[in-house]
């Protein structure tokens, strides 16, 4: 069973394409004009062991938030395909990751239900020319287009860099953990033998 999807998205704002193999190895391609978002997109694939490969443009001079909302839609979606019918995976994940002085929880639910719960504690504020309000964005993109559920809980942390790398290679990590095949193909983890 091969777990490969591809997306390519267009609108008058952004051009988007994404590859992923969810039984990668982690290697990773990121092209987008973000670069912070770039940085946290390479996590997801390292940490996930996810192939993955983004080629992103946008409208940046305007801001970084059609860019960054439609990344993660495509990489949401992207996802989302890659499981197909979600038979026998763990369906479940949740992980911690530290970074120096941040440490951040995130839980997964590959359910069908998109739902996010965001708790990280960031101000309006930039790292480098990055919106770091942007984050919420992104998440909520994934989740939407991912069907899933997601909470991102910060435990500690002050550093605004490391609590957001924190929260995405604690992604990662719940991501691959709960699209894992663990059981029986033919198995579906939910009492109404379906999973949405």
């Amino acid at each position: 069973m091969t777990r490969i999807a591809t997306l390519d998205r267009r609108t008058g704002e952004t051009q988007v394409e994404a590859t992923i193999d969810l039984d990668g190895t982690g290697l990773a391609d990121i092209q987008t004009p973000v670069p912070f978002l770039s940085h946290m997109v390479h996590q997801l694939a390292r940490h996930g062991g996810f192939d993955l490969t983004v080629k992103a443009t946008g409208d940046t001079h305007i801001d970084d938030h059609h860019t960054v909302e439609d990344v993660g839609l495509v990489l949401g979606a992207v996802f989302r395909a890659a499981l197909g019918d979600r038979r026998g995976i763990e369906r479940f994940g949740s992980r911690r990751a530290p970074l120096d002085e941040a440490l951040v929880d995130v839980t997964v639910d590959l359910s069908g239900r998109p739902y996010l719960v965001f708790g990280l504690e960031l101000p309006k504020a930039k790292i480098g020319t990055f919106d770091v309000e942007l984050v919420k964005e992104f998440y909520q993109a994934f989740a939407v287009k991912a069907e899933c559920n997601v909470h991102v809980l910060q435990v500690s942390g002050q550093n605004l860099h490391h609590i957001i790398e924190a929260s995405f290679k604690a992604f990662a990590l719940a991501l691959r953990q709960a699209s894992r095949v663990t059981r029986s193909t033919d198995a579906v983890r939910s009492t109404k033998e379906h999973l949405d």
